[in-house]
């Protein structure tokens, strides 16, 4: 072992947390019991407990933040990233400020880089689609964008509550991930707790009008999960 690695507890816990993980994932018995020695070995040297190992590691747990904005919309620019969240395991609490609507994401680092990308990518194609639509007056074309984007979110939501759920199921019962998903689970939880404090629930928003929420879903279900970022599309505004 070089002297940076057994002079940094984070790096050496890191390695045993890949020896575990590679003799886990490793198909041929005689890698498992090479990995699983090493791990036993680094273990028993540096008197590692199991709750260093199991603890999140330095950064990997953090809390992003996200500028609503203000007007008719923000409470579906909130749905969606709601939805997006959840369904990465992360939670999202939100507080209104006078320069506008903030909402603040906690998770794992890796799941936020992914629900940023995604949220970005979905409101920016959501926001293309409603700027195409007007309606006999001002009031009724926002009512119907409003709405549009609840649909919208309630759509993005179910589509990525059955991907995720479709990926659980295919685990095998006795596989190690399914422990270690109800763990990192409630990592989450405890560390949201912590950061968030006392969070009270918020009043309902208005109703969405059927044809907007109609048609919010249907575009979702059209939508591109997989870019990461769509330039040069319109953004609504403050809901004017």
């Amino acid at each position: 072992m070089s002297a940076a690695t057994s002079s940094n507890p984070d790096v050496l816990i890191d390695k045993v947390r890949k020896l575990l993980a590679m003799a886990e994932g490793t198909s041929n018995s005689n890698e498992a019991d090479a990995f699983s020695r090493k791990a036993a070995e680094l273990i028993a040297e540096h008197r590692i407990s199991p709750e260093q190992l199991t603890a999140p590691a330095a950064g990997e747990l953090r809390v992003d933040e996200y500028e609503l904005g203000r007007g008719a919309y923000v409470r579906g620019r909130l749905a969606l990233l709601q939805a997006i969240a959840t369904a990465h395991g992360c939670q999202v609490v939100f507080q209104a400020r006078q320069s506008g609507t903030v909402a603040f994401v906690a998770g794992f680092r890796s799941d936020l880089e992914t629900v940023g990308l995604l949220f970005h990518s979905l409101h920016s194609q959501a926001s293309s689609r409603m700027a195409r639509e007007r309606r006999a007056t001002a009031a009724a074309t926002q009512q119907w964008r409003r709405s549009f984007l609840f649909g919208y979110a309630a759509q993005i939501g179910t589509m990525l509550d059955t991907t995720m759920r479709d990926a659980t199921e295919r685990l095998h019962p006795s596989s190690a991930a399914v422990p270690a998903l109800r763990a990192r689970e409630r990592r989450v939880d405890d560390f949201a707790r912590q950061q968030f404090g006392r969070v009270v629930a918020a009043r309902r928003p208005k109703s969405a009008t059927p044809q907007g929420f109609v048609a919010g879903r249907e575009a979702a279900s059209r939508a591109d999960l997989g870019r990461p970022r769509v330039v040069g599309l319109p953004a609504l505004g403050r809901g004017a």
